[in-house]
């Protein structure tokens, strides 16, 4: 019989189950000893070691290890400052978003739920504060239609544009500084200030009615969709200045040899921009991309710099059909006007919103895989 130890665990075999197939570890056994034990009677073998508990390089303790402490102190300002201000107010919407009759005022609700989420949704009806059945139509009607409308118009707009513009600046040697400043300007600008130009540009006596010689109500009293145009304009020169920096940026990085190795191919501009510039830029589109889909997602300020309102009709009382509301003025509207009995479906739209975001950011980080070179 063989007395042998299967990673420091001591166990009894007989010759015929050799050789010995390594398991877990055990804690050491110190009397045991390899070779012939005479009080036993066995032949004992030892398989494994125990594994040393500092970390050594060449002998010498790694400091590292021993310093841990020193960069938990420097991250522990910023560790703060996100547990505070961004992972509490998270994990408190969610848990508002579950909660039955929250109240803003105590803080408690009567229980959880998710029909919050379906009453939202507009799936199922709800008592409001007169007692009456209501259903909630304004989050899937206008909410969810004008943001999608929003994000897949003028983001992928914003980035064409901004890499034409970013090409073509880049081609320019002379005078490149000061463009680059004219365009750069919207973005430095104050939001609430260009939003009230547009409104007077595009006011049925403003300058485009007068340019063309329509008579067309682009703001005030407008038809929904007619209110689109003016705003997704405004969303895009607003938000072109910042795409047109970083892909400058990118464009400067770039080896010139491709250029001159397409020059020589006698490659047309076109093919040069499809096969050479974009590929090389699909870091910074990916960027700007997940950027500029977060941010079209919550879109509101342009929403407020223009019509004032959720609505065509201005601020004109509450009867006024909010037919300009995106998610997040959904969100920001049931914190102004009913804080004290609809909040969980504030909550709720927020915590849909937050879940859009995630997934459709982790679709795009998936597919730039196969597309992003770097």
């Amino acid at each position: 019989m063989l007395f042998f130890r299967k990673k420091h665990k001591v166990e009894e075999a007989s010759a015929s189950q050799l050789p010995v197939v390594e398991g877990p570890g055990y804690d050491d056994i110190p009397e045991t000893k390899e070779g012939y034990d005479e009080e036993r009677k066995v032949i004992v073998r030892l398989v494994g070691k125990r594994p040393e508990k500092k970390y050594q390089v060449t002998g010498i303790d790694d400091v590292a290890s021993k310093n841990n402490w020193k960069a938990w102190l420097y991250l522990a300002p910023v560790i703060i400052l996100l547990s505070v201000f961004s992972l509490y107010p998270l994990i408190n919407t969610i848990f508002i978003s579950i909660t039955k009759n929250y109240s803003y005022i105590d803080g408690y609700g009567t229980g959880l739920t998710l029909d919050n989420f379906a009453i939202v949704l507009g799936l199922k009806s709800f008592v409001n504060q007169a007692g009456e059945m209501g259903r909630e139509t304004n989050f899937v009607k206008f909410a969810i239609p004008n943001t999608l409308v929003i994000t897949f118009v003028t983001v992928p707009l914003s980035i064409f544009l901004a890499l034409i513009i970013a090409v073509a600046l880049n081609s320019i040697k002379w005078f490149q500084k000061f463009l680059q400043t004219v365009f750069f300007l919207p973005y430095v600008t104050n939001g609430i200030a260009i939003g009230m130009v547009f409104a007077v540009i595009f006011d049925r006596q403003g300058i485009i009615n007068n340019l063309f010689g329509v008579s067309v109500n682009w703001i005030q009293n407008a038809e929904r969709w007619t209110a689109m145009i003016p705003l997704c304009i405004f969303i895009v020169w607003n938000s072109i200045p910042f795409k047109i920096l970083i892909l400058l940026s990118g464009l400067q990085g770039v080896d010139k040899q491709y250029y001159q190795a397409a020059q020589i191919d006698s490659a047309s501009k076109g093919k040069v921009l499809r096969k050479i510039t974009v590929p090389l830029l699909s870091p910074q589109i990916l960027y700007l991309m997940i950027t500029g889909f977060i941010g079209a997602f919550k879109e509101y300020n342009s929403i407020i710099s223009i019509f004032g309102a959720p609505s065509t009709a201005g601020s004109g009382g509450a009867s006024t059909e909010k037919n300009l509301l995106t998610v997040v003025y959904y969100v920001y509207d049931i914190l102004e006007n009913d804080s004290t009995t609809k909040i969980q479906y504030g909550a709720a739209g927020a915590v849909l919103l937050f879940a859009v975001i995630l997934l459709f950011t982790l679709f795009q980080s998936k597919v730039s895989k196969k597309r992003v070179h770097y």
